[in-house]
């Protein structure tokens, strides 16, 4: 059972979000600036990316670190914790890039 305050419904939470985790793979080479990240990702705008980052940082998932510079400049990072979410996200990337089409072909059959 997936109770409410069940910690597997947290992650499943956490990764509901589309950004979440395009966002958490965008990050898994080292620090980025936040519009290092727009390009990378693409088809983000900065108001979701900016609640994106918040969100995971929030959840202890990335670190916000601001430099004393003119202009500022601000880099975000994978904490450990974060860190630990990069495998599955990129599990379940696999399997969508294995199985996309069969997903794709029954979503066309239940729309005709």
């Amino acid at each position: 059972m997936f109770l409410a305050d069940c910690q597997a419904r947290l992650a499943f939470d956490l990764l509901a979000n589309t950004w979440n985790a395009v966002v958490l793979w965008s990050l898994r080479h080292g620090p980025r600036r936040p519009a290092d990240l727009r390009v990378q990702i693409g088809g983000i705008s900065q108001k979701v990316l900016t609640e994106t980052l918040r969100r995971l940082e929030f959840n202890g998932l990335v670190h916000r670190r601001a430099y004393a510079e003119a202009p500022p400049r601000v880099e975000y990072e994978l904490t450990d914790l974060g860190r630990s979410l990069v495998e599955p996200i990129g599990a379940l990337g696999a399997w969508a890039f294995e199985h996309a089409e069969e997903v794709m072909a029954a979503q066309d059959r239940a729309g005709a």
